[in-house]
């Protein structure tokens, strides 16, 4: 083997990144009915070796634990499963910054349909390379400079489309993908199944992409189920993996002479890929004969770990550890490529640019407004001041107008959920910081699409209705409607953030608009009701938003009965609603609360998010 120099800079001096794992075992936790725990499943067991500068393939049937390696040494899997084992970077342990030195592709491609390949590659280019260093012309020249060399010019202006939209291919959509994160110019590029989906020439011209990358002196590694001949001769290293273990790692086109030697021989005009994976799988035959599935496990793991190739691997491993012990620890917690405000800007204006050319979620829901402003108009137009009309037809009203604007929202439970995977691959990746893009969906989402249109809801409503014409009480009126669909709009971000799926957030979401219905006062008295239940009136946007209607619409009118005024207070004081300027703004205080509290803890639960694969 070829000497190793004696300092870490000499032995990595003009080379490209050199990854180095031993001993890694890897293993989950499985779990069983009632969140207990059940017994440990290992993933990895005992893998260790070297990818250097080039093509490096990882390469297994499903289950072979091929993508779970390449999670594990580009820093992606939750380190409480890594029992043992090290994983080097150029010598150093590796550290949260990985994630800013290198770049991590996917299996699938994780794009915003609703941009263009240009303005997807521009994103990446504005959140990931420093402004005090590339201005606004380097960031676009890069981007150009990319799509030349990915041959995305056809389709650079072309959005990668969505359910609604039709876009790119799938190879384009791949190459936008790689771009990405290109875009830091990386020396150190993983990519998990890069051929996935794909037909047989665009998988090999993605490969033939990826080759003439390694050939610019980055080092590739990427995981791949069973590559055609074509792909599998552009390899330079290759790991075979079976059951969590390696059976062979070492030059790729060795690889069949490591198998001959063993006893195993390839049929006339077969793909070596192809002949490897029927040797895992125990369906090619040695000179001994078919082995069953745990021998040929076993067989092949312990000849390879015998063999001369798993000794040299081993031998230079040790040596590696032990000139590089002075830099463990050194930890230094990851830092974003943008500030703060920086990220905002380009974060929101992305929001903002999928909020408009999202019509169903945009222009439906103003439009739904305005229908809705309307139909309330029209059912309770210019309600009349006889005493029993007027207080049955504003209680129904309200009650009406409050169903309107909490049910209405329920669309909002989609938002997190929708976008959670971009979510967690940018953020992982340093885009941005978890603060940074829940605040770009209050202002460039929330404040637009659900405060502006109940401001023309209340405006086509109150005046149809005929409620109190004073300009400040139309105002009071609008505020309150306003922070009563906040409130629901912000627990349907708690839920949001809380779980993946629809079926799920639907039901979470139901039960408590249905508790506060029942709690807000109009359908059952909370006089009347048990003491150990009433205490969930506090917590009804409901009961806050149908006071503080009350209050605004009553104090100050006239109704009449048999030709008799009867002040509107009247009512207010038998159904127990405090109806002085703090009785008023309490309710505001209380749904304002409500707000803040739920907007909080989505923001907790969007930080809690598993981000580990």
């Amino acid at each position: 083997m070829e000497q190793i120099a004696c300092s870490v800079e000499e032995y990595f001096q003009e080379r490209g990144p050199t990854i180095t794992f031993s001993n890694l075992h890897y293993c989950v936790q499985e779990k069983r009915f009632c969140c207990r725990k059940g017994p440990e499943k290992y993933i990895l067991k005992d893998v260790s070796g070297i990818m250097r500068p080039g093509m490096n393939a990882v390469m297994g049937a499903t289950g072979s634990g091929k993508t779970s390696l390449l999670d594990v040494i580009a820093g992606r899997k939750d380190p409480a499963g890594l029992q043992q084992g090290k994983v080097l970077v150029d010598g150093k342990v590796v550290t949260s910054e990985l994630r800013l030195s290198s770049a991590y592709v996917v299996q699938d491609d994780i794009l915003m349909g609703t941009l263009s390949v240009r303005e997807n590659l521009l994103f990446s280019a504005n959140l990931r390379l420093n402004p005090q260093h590339y201005s606004s012309t380097d960031k676009n020249n890069r981007v150009d400079a990319i799509i030349q060399d990915l041959g995305l010019t056809d389709c650079a202006d072309t959005k990668i489309g969505t359910e609604f939209l039709r876009g790119v291919s799938g190879g384009e959509r791949k190459r936008c993908s790689i771009g990405m994160e290109l875009i830091t110019s990386p020396s150190l590029l993983f990519l998990d199944e890069p051929t996935t989906g794909l037909d047989s020439n665009t998988a090999n011209s993605i490969v033939h992409l990826l080759h003439d990358l390694s050939r610019r002196g980055k080092t590739v590694i990427f995981s791949i189920h069973q590559p055609r001949y074509s792909i599998f001769r552009q390899f330079d290293h290759l790991t075979l993996m079976h059951k969590g273990e390696v059976v062979y790692a070492g030059a790729a086109d060795h690889a069949l002479d490591y198998f001959t030697n063993l006893g195993y021989q390839i049929e006339p005009l077969d793909n070596p890929a192809d002949f490897f994976m029927d040797i895992t799988n125990e369906e090619a035959k040695s000179k001994e004969g078919t082995l069953t599935a745990v021998d040929c496990k076993n067989s092949l793991a312990t000849k390879y770990r015998q063999s001369h190739l798993c000794q040299n691997v081993l031998e230079e491993l040790k040596h590696v550890e032990s000139i590089v012990q002075e830099a463990e620890g050194q930890d230094e917690a990851a830092k974003y490529a943008t500030s703060f405000l920086y990220q905002m800007r380009v974060v929101c204006g992305r929001t903002v640019l999928n909020t408009l050319r999202n019509p169903q979620t945009s222009y439906a829901q103003f439009a739904l407004n305005i229908f809705f402003g309307i139909l309330v108009g029209l059912i309770y137009y210019q309600m009349p001041f006889t005493l029993l009309e007027a207080y049955q037809n504003r209680s129904g009203a309200f009650f009406f107008l409050i169903i309107n604007m909490v049910f209405a929202n329920l669309s909002a439970v989609e938002l997190f959920i929708n976008e959670r995977v971009i979510f967690i691959h940018e953020n992982s990746s340093g885009y941005y910081r978890t603060s940074v893009y829940f605040l770009s969906k209050i202002f460039a989402d929330l404040i637009p699409n659900r405060i502006f249109p109940i401001f023309v809801f209340s405006a086509i409503a109150y005046y149809m209705m005929g409620l109190k014409p004073a300009f400040v009480a139309f105002l009071c009126f609008s505020l309150t409607m306003s922070l009563v669909s906040l409130a629901a709009v912000s627990l349907a971000f708690l839920v949001s953030a809380s779980v993946s799926s629809f079926a799920m957030a639907n039901i979470l979401i139901a039960i408590p608009f249905v508790i506060m219905m029942v709690f807000g006062g109009f359908l059952v008295s909370l006089n009347a009701m048990l003491d150990w239940l009433s205490w969930l009136q506090w917590f009804s946007i409901f009961r806050y938003g149908m006071n503080a209607a009350f209050i605004i619409e009553m104090t100050g009118q006239s109704f009449y009965s048999n030709g008799n005024a009867v002040p509107g207070e009247v009512f207010l004081q038998a159904q127990g609603i405090d109806y002085s300027v703090w009785g008023f703004w309490q309710n505001q205080v209380a749904l304002l609360t409500i707000i803040l509290i739920c907007m909080l803890l989505a923001y907790v639960q969007l930080r809690r998010i598993n981000r580990w694969k």
